[in-house]
């Protein structure tokens, strides 16, 4: 591996702050190299954003850089350690198969973290031989990028490359590495680990670091690290508030996989609901629905008890009071979560103010929705250009009365329909990722190794919410399966 001037040239301005750091928070290593990297896909508006020079991360140096066989100047490659409670039991964990590269200073002056996924073992790996398969990186940016577009807080995806190599899983699939863009990838099971593992002032550093990395308004307060709790908290009620909009469902909501900065980290298992119903579950290892699309603002607070509890030595020196105060702070994340659901739901029906009735207004049509088995995305999608034919809830008597409401409902408000269709419209995406057309796109893409299909899925979901006609083909149903669909972490 070298540094050259060839790579320079890309654009690459990478900062390592994270590697000064104590010891304890990670381990130095540099990517494995692959025989033959080749580049997939390359996210081009996200490179340029980034000040990175398209055309040279598709040179040959590029593509190495890419694929961790070359180090970029300013890189000192590591795998973070943490720690995490997997399905609520408490285990020590890692980068076990990725390498943070170092944080790129965008052109606007923004730090981001650069990240091989799939890069080789690391002493976290636990028997794992720290690789990925193409599939599983390529439905990370396929979601990844949707949820951005979504305008959903999430990690992006600059690329993937395929590496020339297998990976024997159930089967013998090709290797990948993807690229991950995050505003870090500082988690819960991080101070999860330095509380378990470090000291007091350990924790003291990762606190402030993190203060620095995302909250520095509130750096100088008197009480810095409650205010880290109440932000972290606040950033999280509102992003688990977008899921639940998009009917979107992680799938495996450890500790390790909420991101402090509140972006959506770790696509594993996730899908996108179809029929509403709070008990869908999609992860095949989740056989107790604990991920449940209903259970994710019950699981957000339970995770973020769990930090909190990491934080009780810097709270206050008494610990009695600490506790008072992180459980207060806790307190607050469920009404938090609602003020949010309940202002994007009143946006989805395309209502501005506010009226005590709203509560039940929406939990009505969910009600029906999830009773008669109505698809999520496209009964929003009806009620918004006033399409309810194409819906199982048309001709429905109880639907006809909700509906009568809800018109009643638009009219005391002062604002007109034509600005109600506007919201609605700015609320309601034409088009998810439907699970059948992920598969469709993925299965192309690692069988036949056509990417057109999911090119062209890409596309459309970049922007949900036109409700263009180009949209159109996207808004078809997949047909009941049998079994249930099913997703997989895959590695």
């Amino acid at each position: 591996m070298t540094k050259g001037k060839a790579i320079i040239e890309t654009g690459w301005n990478l900062d390592s702050s994270y590697a000064r750091l104590p010891k304890l928070f990670f381990t130095r290593l540099n990517p494995i190299p692959v025989r033959s990297p080749k580049l997939i896909i390359l996210n081009y508006p996200l490179a340029a954003s980034l000040g990175l020079n398209v055309q040279a991360l598709q040179s040959k140096d590029g593509v190495a850089a890419l694929a961790g066989n070359r180090i970029n100047e300013g890189a000192l490659p590591l795998a973070q350690a943490y720690a995490g409670h997997q399905f609520g039991h408490f285990a020590l964990l890692g980068d076990g198969r990725a390498l943070l590269l170092g944080e790129q200073i965008t052109p606007l002056g923004k730090r981001v973290d650069i990240q091989l996924k799939g890069s080789g073992q690391t002493p976290y790996s636990r028997q794992g031989d720290g690789r990925a398969a193409l599939g599983p990186m390529l439905r990370e940016y396929i979601i990844s990028e949707a949820m951005h577009a979504l305008g959903i807080a999430t990690t992006r995806s600059l690329a993937v490359v395929t590496t020339g190599e297998s990976v024997i899983r159930e089967t013998e699939l090709p290797g990948a590495i993807l690229t991950r863009v995050a505003a870090s990838h500082l988690r819960v099971g991080t101070f999860q680990y330095v509380s378990e593992w470090g000291t007091v002032e350990d924790l003291r550093v990762l606190a402030d670091y993190t203060l620095q990395r995302h909250f520095p308004d509130v750096f100088d307060a008197e009480n810095r690290y409650l205010l880290l709790l109440q932000e972290v908290i606040k950033r999280q009620a509102e992003l688990i508030a977008k899921w639940q909009m998009v009917g979107f469902i992680h799938g495996v909501m450890n500790t390790d996989n909420m991101a402090l900065s509140g972006e959506t980290i770790d696509y594993g298992p996730c899908a996108f609901m179809d029929v509403y119903d709070p008990a869908t579950v999609f992860s095949s290892i989740d056989v107790q629905g604990r991920y449940a699309y209903g259970n994710q603002p019950p699981i957000a607070g339970w995770n973020l008890a769990r930090f909190a509890e990491t934080l009780l030595p810097l709270l206050h020196v008494n610990e009695e009071q600490a506790v008072i105060m992180a459980q207060d702070a806790i307190s607050h994340f469920t009404e938090l979560y609602y003020c949010n659901w309940l202002a994007g739901m009143r946006g989805k029906l395309g209502i501005f103010n506010e009226e005590i009735q709203d509560e039940s207004l929406i939990e009505s049509l969910l009600s029906m929705m999830q009773k008669y088995r109505a698809d999520y995305t496209n009964t929003f999608r009806a009620l918004t250009f006033d399409t309810l034919e194409d819906t199982v809830l048309f001709g429905i008597t109880e639907f006809a009365q909700w509906h009568e409401q809800w018109q009643a409902r638009l009219g005391r408000q002062q604002e007109p329909k034509a600005s109600s269709h506007q919201l609605m419209r700015n609320c309601n995406p034409a088009l998810i990722p439907r699970n059948n057309q992920v598969e469709a796109a993925l299965e192309a893409a690692v069988k036949q190794g056509d990417y057109s299909v999911m090119e062209r899925l890409l596309d459309v979901l970049s922007s949900p919410y036109a409700h263009s006609p180009e949209q159109a083909d996207y808004f078809t149903l997949p047909a009941l399966s049998t079994p249930p669909y099913r997703t997989f972490c895959g590695t």
